[in-house]
């Protein structure tokens, strides 16, 4: 404080106008002092937006999101959620809260898409969310549905080298950022695209690093990611700590795709499961926060002592996560989720997104709206105990009947699970398009015939449970069964006297012609066998197969489930 002059010419009760100033401007600078110290020491709270798993539903799901009733907590319902209009409303009204606000993914944003994204290979997709702000993503395994090159270009743009532009504007990319911190390139040593992203909120730093899943080779078809490694994700994030302190960051966030399987409801977590439990047990203490994916399921936990969340699939739920960032230590200080529903009867449309979707809708129309067929009933993707799923055994029956004349010659046909994304739902008119069709089976891929002996056939049906705990039951085709039992051991759960092609046990020295989609043929899902097959012939693409199986055979009913039997 200044002094106060005791000058005898002073008024009693009065100061000089300069001293008058003098304190004023001490008070003014004490006051500016005192709230810059306490703007200094006050946390950053940052707002950080996440979804999972939308693989280009650009429209609302069938089915939405399912959640417990809020008037009977034991009971179920559907909730109409989702569609790119919808979420982009929501992601703007939660940005509006906090200034400083991130929207992030965690993997499988586009592949197994609608046909309104996959017809033009998720181009459509890749817009939509870079319109709505999305600034990073990890990779996932359907990211790499069409190999690592696509994956590169749907991040820098370009034409499609076979099927060329077709959209209404040259695709010149995402505009955010892919993150694929454990996945190599062999040739070179190095990540096939960068690891992590550093943001500053208010000058503190947030590190985000993005992953997929170790198994993502067993999910893809083997061709697409040569000459990749796929590392072990926990391993992957602690061996990037030392790197990004060293930056001067201390609050690290990882964006997963991998995840696991929660008790309770979608904004809550009583109890999980899977392998997301065990990989963060396995990170660094330096890791604040997991946003994970792949199991299509929603959650809110805590695992060892860290946050944990999944945004359910399809962009029917957002992820908000408030956290609060120290200034001093530029680490989190705390972090709480709230696992957001995308409804659609609560939240307007976002209409550049609407026009978004129209645009494409008019190009995809002449082909997707085309009636394919007639159903009697729903044809369900849902297995019974067997494994056995209605639309599996029209699928098999198809790629049966498209390869069973000329030098194709086929008997037998099989298709994987994954392979069959959604099930077709009988119209009020009954009416299938190519558009339902392609939804059920959007990968594309072609059909190879190859021949295989009755031992080799019997193997490929053993490596159902190559991942005992989450087998993988083939659809098979018309007149092929068996039995299986739970209690067999490696090797031994199908007995080869109880696999049967016409009522006929197999032979096990004896040659069949057999029909699988080139992600079987090419060892997907682990199903090795299959790249055994020799005289391979190629012929047409699984959703055109069960197209003209439609045309040909229409109206389709469910089929009986007396394929595949269990003895146990």
């Amino acid at each position: 404080a200044l002094p106060i002059s005791s000058r005898t010419d002073m008024k009693p009760g009065k100061l000089q106008p300069s001293i008058l100033r003098a304190l004023m401007l001490a008070s003014l600078l004490c006051m500016t002092s005192s709230l810059s110290a306490q703007t200094s020491d006050a946390p950053v709270d940052v707002t950080i937006l996440a979804i999972n798993d939308f693989h280009g539903n650009l429209e609302p799901p069938p089915g939405g999101v399912r959640i417990a009733d809020p008037s009977d907590i034991t009971k179920t319902i559907n909730v109409e959620a989702g569609g790119a209009e919808h979420l982009s409303t929501l992601v703007t009204e939660l940005r509006a809260t906090n200034k400083n606000n991130i929207f992030v993914a965690a993997g499988d944003l586009i592949g197994a898409s609608p046909f309104l994204s996959a017809m033009f290979h998720d181009e459509p997709t890749v817009n939509s969310l870079s319109m709505m702000g999305l600034a990073i993503a990890s990779v996932g395994n359907h990211e790499f549905d069409e190999g690592k090159d696509e994956l590169l270009r749907m991040q820098n743009g370009g034409c499609h080298p076979v099927d060329g532009c077709k959209g209404p504007s040259p695709f010149t990319g995402a505009r955010y950022k892919y993150l694929a911190a454990s996945t190599f390139d062999t040739a070179t040593g190095k990540t096939l695209l960068p690891p992590y992203e550093i943001r500053e909120f208010e000058g503190v730093p947030i590190a985000f690093i993005g992953l997929t899943l170790k198994a993502t080779p067993t999910m893809v078809s083997p061709s697409g990611v040569a000459g990749l490694e796929f590392k072990d994700e926990a391993d992957t994030v602690n061996a990037l700590v030392p790197e990004i302190r060293a930056r001067g960051v201390e609050a690290i966030v990882v964006l997963i795709h991998e995840g696991g399987w929660p008790s309770g409801d979608y904004n809550e977590c009583p109890g999980i499961s899977g392998p997301i439990v065990d990989i963060v047990r396995k990170l660094d203490k330096a890791v604040d926060l997991i946003i994970s994916g792949h199991t299509h399921r929603a959650y809110n936990c805590v695992v060892d002592g860290r946050l944990v969340t999944s945004a359910d699939k399809y962009g029917t739920i957002v992820t908000a996560i408030d956290v609060r960032l120290d200034r001093k230590t530029r680490d989190v200080i705390s972090a709480r989720a709230d696992n957001r529903l995308v409804r659609v009867d609560a939240l307007a449309k976002d209409p550049e997104q609407t026009a978004l979707i129209e645009t494409y809708q008019k190009l995809a129309r002449p082909l997707g709206g085309r009636v394919a067929g007639m159903v009697t009933a729903d044809l369900s993707r849902i297995p019974n105990e067997t494994g056995e799923t209605p639309l599996g055994d029209v699928i098999a029956d198809a790629q049966l009947a498209a390869t069973r004349q000329g030098q194709s010659g086929a008997v037998i046909a099989f298709t994987n699970p994954g392979g069959v994304r959604t099930g077709i739902t009988r119209p009020a008119d009954g009416k299938v398009t190519f558009a339902d069709v392609f939804a059920s089976q959007p990968f594309r891929n072609r059909l190879v015939t190859m021949t295989l002996t009755g031992a080799q056939i019997k193997q490929a049906l053993e490596q159902q449970w190559t991942t005992p705990e989450r087998p993988r039951i083939l659809h098979v085709s018309s007149g092929f069964s068996y039995d299986w039992t739970a209690r067999g051991g490696e090797a031994s759960r199908v007995p080869m006297e109880r696999i049967r092609l016409n009522g006929r046990p197999l032979d096990p020295a004896g040659r069949y012609r057999v029909t699988v989609n080139e992600f079987l043929a090419d060892g997907g899902d682990a199903f090795s066998v299959f790249t055994q097959g020799s005289d391979r012939i190629f012929s047409i693409y699984d959703v055109d197969a069960l197209a003209s199986y439609f045309a040909g055979n229409s109206p389709l009913s469910p089929p009986p489930l007396d394929r595949i039997r269990r003895t146990d």
